[in-house]
């Protein structure tokens, strides 16, 4: 019998940065409302998803900063949601700025977190590649993730959805082939991923037409490669003075992008994914264990660039 997964990608429009986190959680539960009505059997929000994307922000230590972090997860606002998960039996991964106080440090890491449809939690992914720095650059587009995040500590994760094999990535991590090769090694039958990715560069705004372009090509090169499914949720539209792009979407095993985002605005996309399509494609293409060479791939992990 033929395995399908119903996928829903929830994007979202802006998100202003004086918005309370209540108002943001009922938005989010709309849309999750919508997803289950569609059939949804998981669903993904994008990375940050409960506040603006505020690492654009030169914001000082104090208590603004501290506002945009959970604490914990569900937290007093973000519960509710849990709760509709589980009373509509629908499973969801959900991009958040999580604090963890260690000791006497505080450690905060740009995370997602993958609940079941009991609302339950079942795996949690800390964003591994982190772009931008700690000051703004002149000249560059300011993204302070550095300074407001530690590079992710759990390593690629995968996990058992309803007998499905889930991953997760946050943004900046679907440029990178190595995520969904890490992915695919550690078993992954589909890959969940938010973003927020503005649609000009300062550094480069020659290339300003090519932004969504690279997000799909990234994202689909990386399905192909892998024989993954990837459902993929953006936050989108002008946001607090910053254009997002939108292109939330589902690829298919095969490198097609089976349905996109038609606006930039807070939308839901379905698709119902066959699963067996990941068998075909590896037997087509990707026979991994008869073809792949690790002896010969020393290098990836051993050299960051090229010389």
């Amino acid at each position: 019998m033929t395995r399908y997964l119903t996928l829903a990608a929830c994007q979202l429009g802006p998100t202003s940065r004086t918005a309370s986190r209540r108002d943001t959680v009922d938005r989010l539960i709309y849309l999750l409302e919508r997803a289950a009505t569609g059939g949804a059997d998981l669903a993904v929000f994008p990375e940050l998803a409960l506040t603006p994307f505020f690492p654009r922000w030169d914001i000082e230590e104090g208590a603004e900063l501290l506002s945009f972090y959970e604490a914990s997860m569900p937290g007093p606002e973000t519960t509710r949601l849990y709760q509709a998960a589980a009373k509509l039996k629908i499973g969801f991964s959900i991009g958040y700025a999580e604090l963890v106080r260690d000791g006497d440090r505080i450690r905060r890491y740009n995370t997602a977190d993958l609940v079941g449809r009991d609302g339950r939690c079942i795996g949690r992914y800390r964003k591994i590649h982190l772009p931008g720095g700690d000051e703004p650059t002149p000249a560059t587009t300011v993204t302070l993730e550095r300074r407001y995040f530690e590079p992710g500590d759990l390593g690629f994760g995968v996990f058992d959805f309803a007998g499905v094999r889930v991953g997760m990535a946050i943004c900046n991590d679907r440029r990178w082939p190595e995520t969904y090769r890490m992915l695919c090694l550690n078993g992954a039958e589909v890959v969940l991923i938010g973003y927020n990715t503005p649609s000009s560069l300062d550094e480069a705004p020659e290339m300003d037409h090519l932004r969504e372009f690279h997000s799909h090509l990234s994202m689909q090169a990386g399905a192909y490669g892998n024989t993954l499914w990837i459902a993929a949720a953006a936050k989108a539209g002008m946001e607090e003075g910053q254009m997002q792009i939108g292109g939330s979407c589902i690829i298919a095993p095969t490198g097609e992008i089976a349905t996109k985002a038609t606006s930039i605005e807070d939308e839901v996309v379905l698709y119902r994914s066959n699963l067996d399509l990941i068998a075909t494609c590896r037997k087509v293409n990707f026979n991994f264990a008869n073809y792949r060479r690790p002896d010969q791939y020393r290098l990836i992990a051993e050299r960051a660039g090229p010389i």
